[in-house]
């Protein structure tokens, strides 16, 4: 059975070849650390990585490479933003909307003192600026919310989320989790302090990766959520202040990022451009396809434009797990069912109580014919 991957806001499949070929080098031909030792092998190690952060500055247009921050996934890179910069008495000012990347840790951090203001959305997942603007504060700290909801593939006005922040005297973190690789980001053009995003989706880098960035300044205001071991500084017992080594104690996930530097790589082949008009394409044809099956309600924008390749939909008779289950067993077509994670839109959506949805997400090496079989599985489950 053809396997038909529709998965990629979880993670992105298959990877470019050079991804694999990339990891299996740092694992089977070098074999050292980052920053530890003067070897040869230890400098190439160093070459990849400085270029890997090189590329991902260049992807978003970041001042300087060394704004980059390696971690370990998404969500480290937000607990690091989230637990670095806000501090007891501190405001936030987020959505209902949020993955739990962001809504556990503002949770834990309600417990420690710091206020929260959660903002609401539309059924399409796009928040209210008004809210927004009202909920701001003197003492607002932060801005934190997601760049593209990972159930509906809305994109948010980040460019006028942030102007609002920056008005009030807030820094603003982005959750680029659905856009970094998908969408162009150009954080020295726009109002964004923070962005984090995980390496092994739009990035098509391997799971075990990930990126903060920093804007220039907002390091002397960003505590280090871990101390140790840099490899730089070594006399001191006090960590380091200059970046990026104040925020990547210990030793790095070497074969995870020469993946991600290949991957990198690859999306400046392919250029954003082209990826985000294919994503598109795919997008209306997978929209068009949907719609006119009897049962199915689709849970996102109209408009290509507007939203990222993400999809979510339900068909009456079927609980999101069940399709989900028959789609893989049947027709070798593997999606995502359930919350996924985001609790609050499945309330705005009011799917909350049955399951969730059933989401499909396309990626670059997704194709036309993909989303033809998956339209005519669909059409074939809702007419048994």
């Amino acid at each position: 059975m053809q396997r038909i991957y529709l998965d990629n806001a979880a993670t992105s499949y298959p990877k470019p070849p050079a991804v694999i070929e990339a990891v299996g080098r740092a694992l089977r031909d070098e074999g050292a650390a980052e920053g530890r030792s003067a070897t040869r092998a230890a400098l190439r190690v160093h070459e990849v990585l400085a270029r890997c952060r090189l590329r991902a500055a260049r992807l978003l247009n970041a001042a300087a490479p060394e704004r980059i921050v390696f971690t370990f996934n998404g969500t480290d890179s937000l607990n690091l933003a989230l637990y670095g910069l806000l501090r007891p008495g501190d405001h936030v000012v987020t959505s209902t909307i949020e993955h739990n990347s962001v809504l556990r840790p503002l949770r834990s951090l309600r417990d420690r003192g710091v206020e929260v203001t959660y903002v609401s959305s539309d059924r399409e997942g796009r928040v209210n600026l008004e809210e927004i603007e009202r909920a701001l504060k003197r003492r607002t700290r932060l801005v934190a919310l997601v760049h593209a909801s990972n159930v509906t593939g809305t994109l948010q006005p980040i460019e006028r989320i942030g102007e609002l922040a920056h008005r009030a005297g807030a820094l603003f973190l982005v959750d680029a989790a659905q856009t970094a690789g998908h969408v162009p980001i150009e954080v020295s053009r726009s109002p964004i302090d923070l962005l984090a995003a995980p390496g092994h989706k739009g990035l098509l880098g391997p799971l075990g990766t990930g990126i903060l960035y920093i804007a220039p300044g907002v390091e002397d205001e960003l505590a280090s959520a871990r101390q140790g071991g840099t490899g730089s500084h070594s006399e001191d017992d006090v960590q380091p202040s200059r970046l990026p080594d104040k925020y990547e104690s210990g030793n790095h996930n070497v074969p995870g990022l020469f993946g991600l530097e290949a991957g990198l790589a690859w999306i400046e082949e392919q250029t954003p451009a082209q990826l985000r008009r294919h994503e598109q394409e795919l997008t209306r044809q997978l929209s068009g396809s949907l719609a006119p099956i009897r049962g199915v309600r689709l849970y996102a924008p109209s408009s290509a434009e507007d939203r990222v390749g993400v999809l979510s939909l339900t068909l009456d008779g079927f609980d999101p797990q069940e399709l989900a289950t028959i789609l893989d067993s049947s027709f070798g077509i593997e999606t995502r069912a359930g919350l996924h994670c985001a609790p609050g839109m499945h309330r705005c959506l009011g799917t909350i109580a049955a399951g969730g949805t059933l989401r499909l997400s396309v990626g670059p090496f997704t194709t036309p014919a993909d989303i033809d079989a998956a339209a005519a599985a669909i059409r074939a489950i809702a007419a048994t």
